[in-house]
């Protein structure tokens, strides 16, 4: 059972992580992408092309919701279909050069957020203090 300080210290820095990824998603440009949108792309972009059952496995979510959403990637161009490579009842979908533009551009945004925020808002000392933190973070991610 962790001690008093080590929940309060979970529950805030949970609760200021979440408020940093809210702030830098509304950095993002507006309209671009809804949450579940960016999430997908970005799987799709990290992990490689992927069926409406894996992307709605790894998100979470109904394969009749990731259908949506991924039908109006596609129609945007976003995203591309193609046959399943050993699954004949099945596609695979993949990012087009649109949907790798539209993902750089939002990336870009929240990170340009985040770079003159840090610059704007902390002193030098505590972007040193915040470098520290961050590599606590990712130990406390590892696997």
């Amino acid at each position: 059972m962790p001690e008093k300080d080590h929940e309060h210290l979970a529950t805030e820095l949970g609760a200021a992580v979440s408020l940093l990824m809210r702030q830098m998603r509304a950095a993002s440009p507006h309209g671009e992408l809804s949450p579940t949108q960016r999430a997908v792309i970005g799987r799709i972009d990290t992990d490689g092309e992927a069926t409406i059952a894996a992307l709605a496995r790894a998100e979470r979510v109904r394969p009749q919701s990731m259908r949506l959403t991924v039908g109006a990637l596609e129609e945007r161009g976003v995203l591309a279909r193609r046959p399943h490579p050993t699954d004949g009842r099945q596609v695979v979908f993949s990012l087009t050069e649109e949907g790798r533009r539209l993902l750089a551009v939002v990336r870009q945004a929240k990170h340009n957020w985040l770079a003159v925020a840090i610059a704007d808002r902390l002193t030098p000392e505590e972007q040193r203090t915040l470098a520290t933190a961050t590599e606590l973070m990712r130990r406390l991610i590892s696997e």
